[in-house]
This record gives structure tokens, sequence and C-alpha cells, in this order.
């Protein structure tokens, strides 16, 4: 962005993302000066690179939310979004897959103004593509997921919405039919309800009553993954209780029917919490 002149021969300007401001002689000062910073032209400045910081989280969590779901995403879309950095920052190298050739995925590199990606296959070679939607597929539904990691680390793939390198839980083969709980990552205590319900929250879950929850799109259904974390007025000691899948009318739904990406997922969100437990001394709970 240019530097805008201020009184006294100060300029100031957004310089990755912050507010900063130079002397005349062109020497970029460490902070604002106390005189400048209700100046309107500082203040303007900072309001913009605020919005900016909300409109790349935003642009994140959409493309977060059409990966964890896989969704179809128009062509023609991120061909028009890709002009904005945040949105290019936030799609570049994600792993895509065109309606076209659904067993052929490559990572994204560039989406023209005419609606054709630029891709690079995992034969390492650039091609383009002009499919009607692409999705950005869950990595549970990538064939090969460890050989693409692979690839992945060789191209020096870096990812702002972690898809490649994101964890993953496959369901296992020897649940009873009836079951509905998985208990793997209950009994993690914290000092208090709220806690652990600050830290469903700081990591981006809702917590609705007792629980901490989350939505997935998986296969055309959408569940809700649920962790009892303690009633909600509880002050005292809590800990994290059994992870349950929920339909759309609120129904258990038995472990034998969660999809894979809503089964990945709601494993992550438990496994997620039970790592901020406290640990007791010379002890692993």
């Amino acid at each position: 962005m240019a530097w805008l002149a201020l009184d006294e021969g100060y300029e100031v300007s957004l310089v990755e993302g912050r507010v900063a401001v130079r002397r005349p002689a062109g020497r970029q000062l460490k902070a604002v000066p106390k005189a400048l910073r209700d100046h309107p032209e500082v203040d303007r400045l900072r309001r913009l690179a605020e919005w900016l910081d909300r409109h790349e989280a935003a642009c994140v969590a959409q493309v977060d939310a059409w990966m964890v779901s896989s969704l179809p995403v128009p062509t023609a879309l991120l061909a028009r979004v890709w002009r904005d950095e945040a949105w290019r920052s936030a799609l570049r190298d994600l792993a895509v897959v065109g309606d076209t050739d659904p067993d052929e995925a490559g990572f994204l590199r560039d989406a023209t103004d005419a609606g054709e990606l630029k891709v690079v296959n995992l034969d390492g070679e650039t091609v383009r593509l002009s499919p009607r939607t692409v999705t950005l597929p869950h990595p549970v539904l990538l064939p090969d997921l460890d050989d693409v990691r692979e690839f992945a680390a060789e191209l020096d793939i870096t990812q702002r919405v972690e898809q490649i390198h994101r964890a993953t839980w496959t369901r296992p083969g020897d649940l009873k039919d009836s079951a509905t709980e998985v208990r793997d990552y209950a009994g993690g205590k914290f000092p208090s309800r709220f806690s652990l319900a600050a830290r469903a929250t700081g990591l981006g879950y809702r917590v609705s009553g007792g629980y901490a929850t989350g939505r997935v799109r998986d296969g055309g259904r959408t569940l809700e993954a649920a962790v009892w974390i303690g009633e909600p007025y509880w002050e005292d000691e809590s800990e994290t209780g059994a992870l349950s899948w929920h339909d759309e009318e609120g129904r258990a739904v038995r472990l034998g029917e969660v999809g894979p990406v809503a089964w990945s997922e709601g494993m992550r969100m438990a496994a997620a919490l039970y790592a901020g437990r406290k640990i007791e001394e010379g002890g692993n709970a």
C-alpha cells in the first residue's frame, strides 16, 4: 500500500497488515507516535486493518467449511475470488478434484478469469482444468493419503487451511451394532467446567447445554458430533465425557452409521478437547 502524507512530513501506511509510520527521511518508526494516534488517517487505516483481519479469517473459515463438507464449489466462483489476496491465500495449494475426473486430484496453484484452474497433479505435472465444479476433499476421502502427504512434502506445499496434514481417524470395524458412544477421550480432567467450555470455543466449537458440538456434512447428511463437558452452571472440576453423533432431529446415531468424515471430525474434536486436560504429576490424566 502507498504511503500517505500526514502533518509535519510524517507518512503512514499499512505494512504487513499493521499501521506503520515513517519520518520524512524515510526511517520507519517502531510504533505510532502518541501525537498521531488519534489522527483521522491513522484511525482510518487502523479500522481498515481490523476489517482485513476479519475478512481474512472469514475466508479461511469458509474454505475450511467447503473442505470439511466436501461441497462442490463452482469453478467460476474460485476464479472470481482468486483476485482477492485473502481468498487466494486460503485456497492456494489445497488439493482439489474436478467433477469431470473425480479420481484425479491436484494442488491448486492458479485460477484465471476465464474459469480455468492451474493445478499440479500427483505426477508432478502442471495441468489446466476447466471443470464446472470442484471439491476440496476431506483428507479421509483421498485415496493413498500417505503418498499424497509425501508428495506434498516434496513440493514444499504449505496450506493455510489444514487439509493434507489434518489429523484423521478411521472408524474401526469391530463396533457393536447398538453402540452410540465413543469413550476414547473421556475422563480428561479440567480445573472447572468454565475452562473446558472455554477450550471448546477457543478451538472453534459450539457449546450448547452440557455439550461441545460440531456439525459436519457427510455424504449429503448432516450430523452433529457432541462431547459431554458438564452441566452449564457447574463451577467445580469437570471432565470430558463420551463422544456421540446426532441427526438433524437430535436422535442418537449408531456408530456403524456414522460416515467417514463425520467420524474423523468428531474424533478430532474429542481429541483436541482431551489434549488440554490437567496432567497429574507422574501420570497421564
